[in-house]
């Protein structure tokens, strides 16, 4: 089951959010989002973990109840990326008024 977590600590690593998350289980991937520009993190992830009863056991526990780098976290199932969300919006500038 593949988790969101937001909310989180520009300086919290990889590692870290995963050792939280497998209190609950086993953890097979934690991704940050990083901004395109900055390359800095964007203040969430995605947690993969492979069994639901587990998912749904971190999604219990942590949900907005554990404070990480003095941030309450928030943590629900992830949704697929909706096609046409997102992305490349095309600029007005160069019309003509």
């Amino acid at each position: 089951m593949n988790l969101f977590a937001g909310n989180l600590a520009k300086e919290m690593t990889e590692a870290e959010l995963k050792e939280v998350f497998e209190k609950f289980g086993q953890v097979t991937s934690v991704a940050f989002v990083m901004d395109r520009y900055s390359g800095q993190p964007r203040g969430f992830a995605f947690v993969e973990m492979p069994v639901k009863s587990e998912a749904l056991a971190a999604i219990d526990n942590l949900n907005g109840r554990v404070a990480l780098k003095g941030k309450a976290i928030f943590v629900k199932e992830a949704r697929p990326q909706e096609k046409g969300h997102g992305g490349h919006r095309p600029s007005n500038r160069n019309k003509r008024r």
